[in-house]
């Protein structure tokens, strides 16, 4: 029998006010680890801004970092202990749109970056004083680079000066970075020891380092 009593008409009113509120539903707080240092890490929070973190310090998302080894890093995150590994050059999700990559300094002062030339992973030092890329005689045969008919030039190095062909790279990656039909030269002999980096691709970032954490902007 229906009850018509006031008592029972506000209970029923007020039960259907509640059920008709939105649930909140607590996301997943994303955490990516892009350095480790001793007791301290690098990361970044919900694509937020790049933070370093010493054990027991938090976020204020309160992501919390317990510990930290070689290879990964304990955090407390919503309540939860968990463990992330490392992920270097991680792309900064600052827009959607953006393509970017994060790099850290080694212990020399130096950066790094892993990459790819058409498709083919390699990793080059980051130097600015370089004017163009720079790669190995030996990396472009691996890389499958025919330079023999490319335009001979002469290199200053420091170690004298070197001869290397002129070549384009059809694409070069680093990070989520991506930019097609890059200058580049193959140095000749054992004048290089290792790939570079240079302005040829440099010139198309912009460039914001602060400490040893250099973050990397397509502008173009």
């Amino acid at each position: 029998m229906f009850d018509s009593t006031p008592v029972n008409r506000i209970a029923r009113l007020a039960f259907a006010c509640i059920a008709s509120l939105p649930v909140a539903t607590a996301g997943a707080t994303d955490v990516v680890v892009s350095g480790l240092f001793t007791n301290k890490a690098v990361i970044q929070v919900d694509g937020g801004p790049i933070r370093t973190l010493a054990v027991g310090q938090a976020t204020p998302e309160g992501v919390r970092l317990l510990s930290v080894d070689r290879e990964s890093a304990v955090f407390e995150i919503d309540g939860r202990r968990t463990t992330r590994g490392l992920g270097q050059a991680k792309s900064a999700r600052t827009e959607p749109s953006v393509q970017s990559a994060v790099l850290f300094a080694d212990g020399a002062g130096h950066f790094s970056a892993d990459g790819k030339v058409n498709g083919q992973p390699i990793r080059f030092m980051v130097d600015t004083g370089a004017t163009v890329t720079a790669i190995p005689a030996a990396d472009a045969r691996r890389l499958g680079i025919d330079a023999s008919k490319g335009p001979v030039v002469l290199l200053r190095t420091a170690n004298g000066t070197a001869r290397a062909r002129q070549v384009k790279l059809d694409v070069v990656s680093v990070g989520d970075l991506t930019l097609y039909g890059v200058e580049a030269v193959v140095m000749e002999g054992d004048g290089l020891s290792l790939p570079l980096l240079g302005m040829s691709f440099l010139n198309r970032m912009d460039m914001k380092r602060e400490g040893g954490v250099l973050t990397l902007i397509k502008r173009f």
